[in-house]
């Protein structure tokens, strides 16, 4: 029997399509326990455990538990999942279902369809989750309030081998009823790129927009915030030591009652900071966290571990200062009825030498800085409740009137600020 070549194609595509299943299935087990293994070492509140993953040619049937740990508490809440996972030629879908159902039995939150989490996995080591919310309403036991959403899309496309992740989440929008009052939130839109640096540290633009929000609780006039948004950035610089980061937050405008005020700014920045030594001050501070969310019978050694994680902390900050870092606000604008609102701010360590490193006993001591705050004199004359807290600054010169405006002008060094020629001594706090 003599076999032609489309014979021997046909059979090897045959063998092909049986075997990559089978082995696209074992590549997504092995990449799902990994998975796993880092979100439970890479930070502690939240724990996922596989408790079994039966695994076919064509699919597979996996389930376990995720763990919920609220860092202030230590309280724990565990939500038991099943997913069923679907093999294909290049990669596997996971679809993901709460083992009690996605709302408690006898209710309709969710009246056209159920929501859906979904995670596809490719070989190369990409993968992308998404949550898939329907309408939902969602009444409380006595009816007094009622949760409503449009529904929404959130998706989290993860490659480079888990180093690059972009995120978007589109909701238009939800309200919350209650006896008295009303909360309404109209056009979110999140997006985040993020491509990992050190760490725990990631580099990337991100913005989030929300169309508006308006409160309305009789008899109060109703609260309308108009076209907010929060702009982000961060780039590192000379080859990955060094990192620049900036928020911006800006308000189109802010209605009370018939009236509304705007625009309204405020961007905080952070330059030239030292990735390794930032990267040691938050691993001790998620060490300090994880640490005040356990509970012990022992209080002599989770006294002895508190005392060691406090020095962590403090060679750490020590460290980031010590390489040098500014901090800031640039900008700070509010607008009011009245007039505007402007100030800035900026805090500094300079970088220092080895010597002078060793030598080196708080961080205080070598910060400088400089205020600026200018606002209106008549809001301190038409507004009682402002006026009283603004009366003892202007009583020490801290606020000093420049016109029809009162002006702050502050400058810190050597432990010694100094607002409008009036010094003050700072404790050496840090």
């Amino acid at each position: 029997m003599k076999l032609n070549k489309w014979t021997i194609a046909g059979s090897t595509i045959l063998v092909v399509s049986g075997l990559a299943p089978w082995t696209v299935g074992y590549v997504t087990e092995q990449q799902w326990l990994q998975a796993t293994e880092e979100v439970n070492q890479a930070q502690p509140f939240v724990h996922m455990e596989t408790r079994e993953y039966d695994r076919g040619v064509m699919g597979a049937e996996a389930s376990g538990i995720v763990t919920f740990i609220d860092p202030a508490t230590g309280e724990r809440h565990e939500v038991a999942f099943d997913a069923t996972v679907s093999h294909g030629v290049t990669g596997s879908l996971m679809d993901f279902q709460p083992r009690s159902g996605w709302q408690p039995e006898g209710a309709s939150w969710f009246p056209e369809s159920a929501p859906r989490l979904t995670l596809e996995t490719r070989l190369w080591g990409s993968a992308v989750m998404e949550f898939e919310a329907p309408v939902t309403i969602i009444e409380s036991a006595e009816g007094a309030s009622t949760f409503r959403s449009s529904g929404g899309l959130v998706r989290l496309d993860v490659s480079d081998l888990g180093e690059h992740a972009e995120f978007l989440m589109v909701w238009p929008g939800f309200v919350m009823d209650g006896p008295e009052w009303q909360v309404r939130v109209e056009g979110v839109q999140v997006e985040q790129t993020l491509d990992w640096l050190s760490g725990q540290l990631w580099t990337g633009p991100g913005s989030m927009a929300v169309e508006t929000v308006s409160l309305d609780r009789a008899p109060a006039p109703g609260l309308v915030i108009r076209g907010l948004t929060i702009d982000s950035e961060s780039d590192a610089n000379d080859a990955g030591s060094r990192l620049d980061s900036r928020m911006a937050l800006a308000l189109d405008s802010v209605q009370w009652s018939d009236e509304a005020y705007g625009p309204h700014k405020l961007t905080v920045a952070v330059d030239n900071l030292d990735v390794a030594s930032w990267n040691d001050f938050m691993e001790a501070m998620a060490d300090m966290q994880a640490l005040s969310a356990q509970h012990s019978d022992d209080p002599g050694a989770v006294f002895e571990q508190q005392m060691a994680l406090m020095g962590r902390f403090s060679d750490a900050l020590r460290r980031v200062a010590a390489a040098g870092f500014t901090l800031g606000i640039p900008e700070l604008l509010v607008s009011t009825p009245e007039g505007e609102v402007l100030g800035n701010l900026e805090i500094s360590h300079p970088e220092l030498s080895d010597a002078e490193r060793d030598q080196m006993l708080m961080v205080m001591q070598r910060l400088t800085g400089t205020l600026n705050l200018s606002l209106p004199l008549a809001l301190a004359e038409n507004y009682p409740v402002l006026r009283m807290q603004l009366a003892p600054l202007i009583k020490e010169g801290l606020l000093v009137r420049d016109g029809e405006r009162l002006v702050m002008d502050g400058r810190l060094q050597d432990l010694v600020l100094n607002v409008n020629g009036v010094e003050i001594p700072l404790p050496p706090l840090l």
